[in-house]
């Protein structure tokens, strides 16, 4: 495993989604080579939509410029050594959408 700290740059997200995004990075770094960012992406992403539901959004890569709209408490940006990491949800909580037509 890594031995550098992340360091959150900029976030919106509870805390404990916040650590599980740390840890999902440094489990990435450790099971694709540094210079795969699209899998260190897509590991991302895909442990975020199983658990948090679809429409996440990650981009990992040492120099990206970014302008995203997101839900509110789904944004992250943070470093871990030289490389970021950015994760967000955007789109319709179908969840909330649902549960206003049952009601």
């Amino acid at each position: 495993m890594l031995e550098g700290k992340a360091i959150v740059r900029e976030t919106d997200m509870p805390d404990d989604m916040q650590s599980h995004a740390m840890e999902l990075a440094y489990q990435a770094l450790d099971l694709h080579e540094v210079s795969d960012c699209q899998s260190i992406a897509h590991y991302m992403k895909k442990n975020f939509d199983e658990i948090y539901g679809p429409t996440w959004h990650s981009v990992v890569g040492n120099d990206f410029g970014s302008c995203i709209t997101h839900l509110c408490g789904s944004f992250i940006f943070f470093r871990v050594e030289m490389m970021e990491f950015l994760l967000f949800k955007d789109g319709k909580d179908l969840s909330k959408e649902v549960a206003v037509k049952i009601a």
